[in-house]
């Protein structure tokens, strides 16, 4: 989820949770304030991207995002705090409110698909419940809603606490839609034969109803783009704007489009050269980062050969470029070596 809207998220907490003002109680405005900086501190670790492509990979919703170190930044930040403040309270009078702004973002990153690794530095598991999109409007519209209610009747939490409400509620709602998503590519598994198929669903932008829903058969791979509520397919018109060009991908039920790929490929020699590439000791961090690893395709150009792959989790039709696209090079018979490849064609070396 992106910075802005943790922090917002962090405000709307802070000011629901806020007790009746008391001489030993934070004033609510700076209340707020903590919640916003603490729910923003976790994605600090963007700096982790300064030391290369693999660092951001391997760290990057890692400790900061931690429940287990939560209770350490929340100190860090209530000591900051009572420093900003001039010491006018200790820090126990900002922990409270500081581990409620962490612990709001480790959870609006847990809803998205990425991967959180709530866990470290015990483990690098990344859990992800993937009920929401990254970047989601509607989510945080209603955070917003919330903040200017709560500005216009400053005195009361209830509008900050209907706000959460409605937030919870929405979540719930994309929950709802989640498994409907999921119970449609079961459906389908079964229909095309695929009894030990793993059937998952992505969220998507613009709308909660847009889905990509994956049916996973060993390293056979079909996905579909959906929108569960449409009827008809939309209607793109030649000077559609990038909200519309990313929502038209998404078809109704009954005209739903299923897409196969596979992990290695389906040529024999590609699918040799694939599985060599896919199993080089330097492409580990990707076998790693990766749910829906699919081969995206096979470039060979005397004396270079590149092997490329996707992760079908952030492919989203209607966006000029799309993130995480790795894979590996060689120039005739020498090592493999790790790349990125950014647009359709330019490749960055990974270090």
């Amino acid at each position: 989820m992106d910075t802005l809207t943790h922090a917002l998220s962090g405000a709307l907490l802070a000011r629901a949770t806020a007790p009746k003002p008391a001489p030993d109680t934070l004033p609510v405005l700076r209340r707020v304030a903590v919640g916003m900086m603490a729910a923003a501190f976790p994605d600090l670790d963007f700096i982790t991207g300064y030391f290369g492509d693999l660092a951001y990979l391997y760290h990057h919703r890692g400790v900061t995002h931690s429940l287990i170190m939560l209770p350490l930044w929340a100190l860090l930040i209530a000591w900051l705090c009572a420093l900003i403040w001039r010491r006018d309270r200790s820090w126990r009078a900002y922990f409270g409110v500081a581990a409620l702004g962490v612990g709001i973002h480790i959870v609006g990153d847990l809803i998205t698909a990425y991967g959180t690794m709530v866990f470290a530095p015990l483990s690098d598991v990344r859990v992800g419940i993937g009920t929401t999109f990254i970047i989601d409007l509607w989510f945080t519209g209603i955070i917003v809603a919330g903040l200017v209610a709560s500005a216009v009747w400053r005195s009361s939490p209830v509008p900050a606490i209907a706000g959460l409400a409605v937030l919870c509620s929405y979540i719930a709602f994309q929950g709802v839609l989640q498994q409907e998503a999921v119970r449609f590519g079961e459906a389908y598994a079964q229909s095309a034969g695929l009894k030990d198929a793993q059937v998952s669903a992505q969220p998507r932008p613009v709308s909660p109803h847009n889905w990509m829903v994956v049916v996973r058969n060993g390293e056979d791979v079909r996905y579909s783009f959906v929108n569960l509520a449409r009827r008809e397919a939309p209607r793109l018109a030649p000077d559609a704007g990038y909200i519309a060009r990313l929502d038209a991908a998404y078809l109704p039920l009954t005209q739903a489009q299923w897409v196969r790929a596979s992990r290695f490929g389906v040529a024999d020699a590609e699918r040799k050269l694939a599985r060599e590439a896919w199993q080089q000791p330097r492409f580990e961090f990707f076998r790693w980062f990766a749910e829906h690893p699919v081969l995206l395709h096979v470039d060979s150009d005397n004396p270079s050969t590149c092997v490329w792959f996707q992760d079908l989790r952030f492919f989203t039709p209607g966006r000029d470029r799309f993130p995480f696209r790795y894979g590996l090079c060689r120039d005739g018979g020498g090592p493999w070596q790790p790349y990125q490849l950014v647009g359709e064609t330019a490749r960055v070396p990974v270090f």
